[in-house]
């Protein structure tokens, strides 16, 4: 039932996704080398530093060849991705089988460009050098699927510009892993927001109370595949790493222009920057022995060292107007997760008919819940009998077996089934099976690429103006 999910899931957002480009499907096509044969897709997995890069593979894809080719330099962060790699192909339950070509050595970049044995480049790794080998990468030729962020400084994002613009110029696909839109709370509060009956209008908010709020908790040590988490050293240097501003932030920025603003081209001047902050979190010798198991930091760490303590730059808030609409967007990184709890998101779209709002906390048992707020004063039974309808009815067809809840006359809990809970993991194999779907058209919905720009622009300015 849950593979079917999966399936069915990515479905519905390719749909979503494939809204809006309706002008660009009636103009001259080009023919794509894609056709969704059986084998066809080759990937190329460049210098994988990321958990991210092994991610995509931990299913197996009829489109994609089971040999993958490594191109990464000599040291630990590729023998970590073989030895996940390894971990999915010897577990149990739904092996994979994949055939890991490796090539390590100074020159792998150089020695990628070259030989090409593959048509899809899957890049996730230190972010500092992202931007180029992205740019590297398309310019030879290769389609990209590369994890976020594709860009951490504002000094970096002319050669992203760059980059999509030699991938058109090319006709390649560059495309970046957003898995919280497949989230099923963040689904929902999407599609609920625009049903004008329910949601009303999308009000435009102020600085102290924005339309929309989107807020991040993270954690450096947690468990991945049932796995403690190794991270490289390098991931707690902002320099490759990026600060949070620009990192998981890439998440929230993205989901408030594909919930706010669903299938609109936007453009870098729709963005007016506010107040932006940043602040660390500190870690000490024995917190980072325990995420990273190295005994001391490393040389290029200790310009962050007070004392005995790494402060580390991943905390950041963006406050922000996206086509007059107030946003405001936050992250927060801990060391580690009580018992039981996990990394959390909290989400509100204010509308002028009722709130739409996504929690995951403690009286959520960490699991992301769905609730509506009425903010209209009088016709609740009204208004009550057209969310009912939305929910129990309309998206139900989409989503069967999720209901509406009620809790008080203000407000409501959408009860949501377990199979479409498939876990942050499994996001991973969705977005790169719509990637395979959008190989095959030889095209993204046409405000894809625009709306990555604009993304990064956010971010990347947002930094600029946390440090001012």
């Amino acid at each position: 039932m849950r593979k079917l999910f999966t399936y069915t899931l990515s479905a519905f957002v390719l749909l979503l996704a494939g809204c809006g480009g309706n002008k660009q499907n009636q103009q001259t096509e080009k023919k794509s080398m894609f056709t969704g044969a059986k084998g066809e897709v080759k990937l190329i997995t460049l210098d994988p530093g990321h958990f991210h890069a092994a991610l995509v593979q931990k299913t197996m894809y009829d489109q994609v060849d089971p040999t993958v080719y490594v191109y990464a330099p000599e040291g630990q962060d590729v023998q970590d991705h073989l030895a996940r790699i390894e971990g999915f192909n010897t577990r149990a339950e739904n092996p994979t089988a994949w055939n890991e070509k490796v090539y390590t050595g100074a020159d792998f970049l150089e020695k990628m460009v070259a030989e090409k044995p593959g048509n899809v480049v899957v890049v996730s790794g230190n972010n500092a050098k992202k931007a180029e080998y992205l740019l590297q990468s398309v310019e030879a030729g290769l389609n990209v699927l590369a994890d976020k962020p594709m860009v951490i400084s504002p000094e970096g994002f002319p050669v992203l510009e760059q980059a999509f613009k030699v991938a058109e110029e090319k006709g390649v696909l560059l495309y970046d892993i957003m898995t919280e839109r497949y989230e099923i709370t963040t689904i929902l509060q999407r599609e609920l927001s625009k049903i004008p009956e329910v949601f009303g209008k999308l009000q435009a908010g102020t600085p102290e109370e924005p339309a929309i709020t989107k807020e991040s908790v993270h954690h450096f040590f947690k468990y991945v595949s049932g796995n403690p988490l190794k991270r490289p050293a390098w991931f707690f240097d902002t320099d490759q790493q990026g600060e949070g501003i620009v990192d998981v932030t890439t998440h929230l920025v993205d989901l408030v222009q594909w919930e706010a603003f669903p299938e609109a081209i936007l453009k870098k001047e729709d963005v007016e920057m506010g107040v932006c902050k940043r602040w660390t979190t500190d870690l000490t010798p024995e917190m980072f022995k325990k995420v990273t198991q190295l005994d001391q930091y490393p040389d290029y760490l200790q310009k962050n060292v007070e004392g005995n303590l790494l402060k580390v730059f991943s905390n950041g808030e963006i406050n922000y107007k996206l086509k007059g609409v107030h946003a405001k967007v936050s992250v927060i990184w801990n060391f580690e997760a009580p018992e039981g709890a996990g990394d959390t998101h909290y989400s509100i779209m204010r509308g002028s008919m009722c709130n739409v709002i996504i929690k995951q906390g403690p009286e959520e048992n960490y699991v992301p819940t769905l609730y509506i707020e009425a903010t209209v004063a009088d016709g609740l039974e009204t208004f009550e009998g057209g969310l009912s309808k939305a929910i129990n009815q309309d998206l139900a067809v989409m989503f069967p077996g999720i209901k509406l809840v009620k809790m008080s006359d203000t407000m409501w809990v959408v009860d949501i089934p377990q199979q479409y809970r498939v876990g942050h993991e499994a996001h991973f194999g969705q977005v790169t099976e719509k990637y395979l779907r959008y190989l095959v058209w030889g095209r993204m919905p046409e405000w894809e690429v625009p709306n990555m720009i604009v993304k990064y622009y956010t971010t990347t300015e947002a930094l600029k103006k946390a440090k001012q």
